[in-house]
């Protein structure tokens, strides 16, 4: 995990360094595996471990592509609660490509839709999760459920 200051220690890790990588293994929980190979991880521990990496950065801004790619359900909740406490607790800005309209529903601030590489939608994502737009963006009629807070778009019936 440690990698993820390279740009900053270009393989020279100061204390400074070591100070952000343990913070980073901390937020996400890695202490049981930091002295583990990223090929030892399982698929989920590994996504973790590279988030951290990118933690580790300390940068403003987090980009994500695909982050839940290949990981099972608990995983991939695992996953968005953690990116959700990055901007909660640490006021990163994380921007993110995710394919799942309910995960972008529950955990997201703001939604970018996009159709054919053409941004259809934008807004507040309590905005963007409506029928009529869904209608437009995934050619389907989707009936939404509220949740709580929440809509969950329940496009599988």
């Amino acid at each position: 995990m440690s990698f993820g200051r390279f740009p900053y220690s270009q393989g020279r890790l100061t204390e400074d360094d070591w100070k952000h990588v343990d913070e980073a293994i901390s937020f996400m929980e890695l202490e049981d595996l930091q002295d583990q190979f990223l090929d030892e991880l399982s698929g989920g521990q590994r996504q973790r471990a590279f988030i951290s990496m990118v933690i580790a950065q300390d940068t403003e801004y987090i980009l994500l592509d695909e982050p839940l790619n290949n990981l099972d359900m608990k995983h991939s909740v695992q996953i968005m609660k953690v990116l959700r406490r990055l901007v909660n607790e640490l006021g990163k800005t994380v921007v993110l490509v995710i394919h799942d309209i309910n995960f972008a529903s529950f955990y997201s601030d703001y939604i970018v839709a996009l159709k054919e590489g053409t941004i259809v939608k934008q807004g507040p994502t309590d905005e963007v999760i409506s029928q009529v737009n869904l209608k437009e963006i995934y050619d389907m009629d989707i009936p939404i459920k509220q949740l709580d807070r929440c809509k969950v778009c329940v496009y599988f019936g």
